[in-house]
């Protein structure tokens, strides 16, 4: 054998000969699902890249920023086996605009990848298979089914009170709470909390109580994996340092968040015995009326509930001031707080504006508390607000 030929049999074996054909339509949707975990601006070149591993009928597609990583197939013909990496980005944006029908994927000398449909013949240089970073593998054991549906609306109603404050390590993330009969989520920043539960859920493989943190990057790719998805359950298993979630034939790893979550059942509220009961999409209207007129950076709105009447209002001295007025059943002593008026409106979005809300306090210094007005609700949710000086 001479040395060329030589030099052609090892490529070979390194998966230099991958070639597949695929359907463009599919090939999209699976690119599009995967290319939200590229990091763009890494100082890793290769964690700009998708890896590409074909085999059998299947077209694998891994994404990592080393956080998190997604991995996901696409029924694929497969002319000859093997792998490559291609710039995440630039294969999206240009498969994106590449009419429908098949595209050919084939891998070249010195990692460079041919891209071939109807009348359009690309070239892109990729980087070698070899310096792709392991992701680790879905565990075998001790998977736990969660229907998408209660864990979509858990992350709907939990995300946004999540803390952006890198310091605050253990708030970056939601807690997850697992029981035999039930499931919750809840997430804090220190000045909200946010708790929703769904009972009477059977997961099967919990006993007694499982607790894991997750990120909020993580949740967020969860949540557009749900949103694109009609799968019903979402398998979930963890190890020592890494969450999975198996959707479909998706699935996103994710490095743990350690540390310890707040006691969070200490904050709750329990002696808010003054109360008023109003329209989710009232309250939200009137709030963003008034909110106008507060303060740009506190964002400080005054609640004053007296006399069957709940008044929203608002100063500051460079806009001016707005008050609204909401008629509700109330007749104890008066009471004045101040919140945050996003804070009050991060939680009327979740439940998207819809039926009635009970907004709970004990004076003007407590933490008020909000909850649906729906005895008979699938989902339990409370919301609780540290107060504001105005």
């Amino acid at each position: 054998m001479s040395i060329v030929e030589a030099e052609v049999e090892q490529t070979a074996a390194q998966g230099a000969a991958m070639e597949i054909t695929a359907s463009r339509q599919e090939l999209l949707k699976e690119l599009t699902a995967t290319q939200s975990v590229v990091e763009r601006k890494t100082t890793i070149p290769i964690l700009s890249n998708f890896l590409l591993e074909a085999e059998g009928d299947r077209l694998t597609i891994t994404a990592t920023d080393l956080d998190q990583a997604m991995r996901t197939s696409a029924a694929v013909k497969v002319k000859k086996p093997g792998s490559c990496t291609i710039p995440a980005r630039k294969l999206y944006d240009y498969v994106k605009l590449l009419p429908d029908g098949d595209v050919s994927i084939k891998l070249l000398e010195n990692h460079w990848v041919q891209i071939r449909s109807g009348r359009s013949n690309t070239k892109m240089v990729g980087m070698a298979r070899a310096n792709y970073p392991q992701v680790p593998e879905f565990p075998s054991v001790a998977v736990t089914a969660i229907p998408a549906a209660a864990l979509k609306t858990l992350i709907a109603r939990t995300i946004f009170a999540i803390s952006n404050e890198e310091s605050r390590y253990t708030l970056n993330g939601a807690l997850l709470v697992l029981k035999a009969e039930s499931l919750a989520m809840v997430a804090t920043d220190g000045h909200r909390l946010s708790f929703v539960e769904k009972p009477g859920e059977t997961l099967e493989g919990i006993s007694g109580e499982k607790r894991v943190l997750i990120p909020r990057k993580a949740l967020s790719e969860l949540a557009s994996l749900l949103g694109a998805s009609d799968a019903e359950t979402v398998e979930f298993a963890d190890d020592d340092n890494t969450l999975f979630f198996r959707i479909g034939h998706r699935t996103l790893s994710s490095r743990k968040l350690t540390g310890q979550f707040p006691n969070y059942e200490a904050v709750m509220p329990r002696d808010n015995t003054k109360f008023a009961v109003v329209r989710s999409s009232e309250l939200s209207q009137a709030i963003q009326r008034v909110a106008q007129f507060a303060d740009e950076r506190s964002g400080a709105i005054r609640l004053r509930l007296e006399g069957n009447e709940l008044k929203i209002s608002a100063t500051s001295t460079e806009a001016g001031e707005s008050e609204d007025t909401i008629d509700t059943p109330y007749s104890g002593d008066p009471i004045v707080v101040g919140f945050n008026s996003s804070y009050i409106l991060d939680f009327l979005k979740a439940l998207s504006n819809e039926g009635e809300v009970r907004l709970e306090f004990k004076d003007s210094q407590s933490a008020g508390q909000m909850r649906p007005e729906d005895p008979d609700a699938e989902y339990r949710s409370r919301y609780v607000l540290m107060p504001m000086r105005i």
